[in-house]
């Protein structure tokens, strides 16, 4: 039977009457997608070049049809699949602690800062694997991580398939809903693309791309 593989370590309830805060990970905790520049390091030049020849048709694809779950399948099975999870982990760890200064936004690490001083509960939202985010969500002090969900096959494997929906667009708030209830409302989110934007729409107030800063 296939491992689903959900994070369980970042799941905190928020007390009653606390602030709920979203923040979407890659563009906006970040300069760029995590989970690719996860997958090269992971990887190494020479394998990722090949890899990606390889992906020829499913990025051919993708620039017909901008299916995003579809070309994130894709790559995490050319490079993951069959990877055992608690290597995946520690490569995980590795990579967070290693490229940590090069990827986070100053400006955005002070406004999570800032939610945390205020007592709020901050959950990250993204379409990045929890598997890869967690290590920067316990590094931040997240209360929370929401992502796209890996699936483990019964040796602990990487099968390159995803436990739900690539967790983007009204993803996020279905998400956000099935944790802390269908009438959550968030104090604040922020993003940074198209598929934030219903996140976005249930919070007091909505922060679009307002992180510019680079490390």
């Amino acid at each position: 039977m296939a491992d689903m593989g959900a994070e369980t370590v970042l799941r905190q309830s928020p007390s009653k009457g606390r602030a709920i805060v979203a923040f979407d990970f890659d563009g906006t905790l970040t300069v760029r997608d995590s989970f690719t520049a996860f997958l090269r390091w992971h990887v190494g030049k020479r394998r990722w070049t090949k890899g990606l020849l390889r992906l020829t048709p499913a990025l051919t694809a993708y620039a017909r049809d901008r299916d995003r779950e579809r070309i994130k399948a894709a790559a995490t099975r050319e490079f993951l699949e069959g990877l055992d999870r608690a290597e995946l982990e520690r490569r995980a760890e590795t990579f967070a602690a290693t490229r940590w200064a090069r990827l986070m936004r100053p400006d955005a690490l002070a406004t999570w800062a800032a939610w945390g001083e205020a007592g709020a509960h901050r959950v990250i939202v993204t379409a990045s694997p929890e598997t890869t985010v967690a290590p920067f969500a316990r590094r931040l002090g997240a209360e929370a991580l929401l992502g796209t969900q890996l699936v483990f096959d019964g040796a602990g494997r990487v099968t390159g398939a995803f436990a739900g929906p690539n967790c983007r667009g009204e993803e996020k708030v279905r998400r956000l809903r099935a944790v802390y209830g269908a009438e959550v409302r968030l104090a604040a989110a922020y993003g940074d693309t198209s598929g934030d934007a219903q996140m976005l729409a249930i919070a007091d107030e909505g922060g679009f791309r307002v992180f510019r800063a680079r490390p």
